[in-house]
């Protein structure tokens, strides 16, 4: 496998790259700093390596999920083109489990705001000290976050409260209506039974979780 270093810049011989883009000459790099770039360096090319290999098993084990199911299927005489939902598979044994998800993103359009301002006229409306955690709700499900999004689960969560305003009814109508699914991506988690239990241990696949 050829190395990331060959992404690099072109460097002159004896010189040193800073951050500003400008070059130093290596003799007037201290030793702690050229240790330091060494061990980053390194530790950032086998980085790279495990990061691609992770993402070629992630192709891999879709492919091979999907053809399993498709010569699974076909016991039925049906044909599978690719796996649409949510799915389990667990070995003979029931020592190892994979679960393939598929989670939907997803979005309001405009007709959230007719929403807010019937929700807005119904708190205005309302007496100053009734439904005070409904209030609460409101405000929490419409707060958006720091990239300027709304939590869709709370919105959506306000029309499991039964209030009988009309306006109410159709605000919750009107976010109902708003909401679509704006794409769909696939997750696969893998899992190891432990020894003696019938509880299921993730394989983590993530070194911040290792």
């Amino acid at each position: 496998m050829t190395s990331t270093t060959a992404n690099r810049p072109d460097i002159p011989p004896g010189f040193r790259l800073k951050a500003d883009g400008s070059y130093v000459p290596e003799a007037l790099v201290s030793d702690i700093d050229k240790l330091r770039d060494q061990t980053i360096e390194t530790l950032i090319d086998q980085a790279k390596i495990i990061s691609t290999l992770l993402a070629d098993f992630k192709v891999r084990a879709f492919r091979d999920i999907e053809a399993f199911v498709e010569t699974s299927v076909e016991q039925y005489g049906v044909k599978s083109r690719s796996v649409k939902g949510n799915l389990t598979l667990t070995s003979f044994s029931g020592r190892y489990m994979i679960r393939l998800q598929i989670q939907d993103r997803l979005v309001f359009d405009e007709r959230l705001h007719a929403a807010k301002s019937l929700i807005d006229e119904c708190i205005t409306s309302w007496s100053e000290n009734s439904r005070d955690e409904i209030k609460v709700l409101v405000n929490d499900a419409f707060r958006v976050d720091k990239t300027g999004q709304i939590n869709t689960a709370r919105v959506l969560g306000l029309r499991r409260h039964a209030i009988k305003d009309e306006r109410w009814q159709r605000a919750m109508a009107a976010i109902s209506d708003s909401v679509s699914v704006a794409n769909s991506k696939p997750y696969v988690r893998f899992y190891e039974r432990r020894e003696g239990s019938d509880e299921y241990t993730p394989i983590c696949l993530d070194i911040a979780a290792v």
